[in-house]
């Protein structure tokens, strides 16, 4: 599955972009002025991403990797 088939899926899924996720990210702690806060853990948001929204973990590593700036 491509990067881009990841992404349309949690959006078809759950009706967030990655937009939408960042800024609950950071609502939650783990991003701050748009880049993950250096102590913040991948696990601890795949965690969060598959306990709130149900995603699996490649999807949820998918999201983290926007994240961190993947972007295709």
């Amino acid at each position: 599955m491509s990067f881009q088939a990841y992404i349309d899926n949690i959006k078809a899924k759950t009706g967030k972009s990655p937009e939408d996720f960042k800024k609950l990210a950071e609502a939650k702690g783990f991003m701050q002025d748009g880049g993950l806060v250096k102590t913040v853990k991948a696990t601890e948001v795949t965690n969060w991403l598959k306990e709130e929204f149900e995603l699996g973990h490649g999807h949820a590593m998918a999201i983290y990797a926007t994240f961190k700036g993947k972007k295709s």
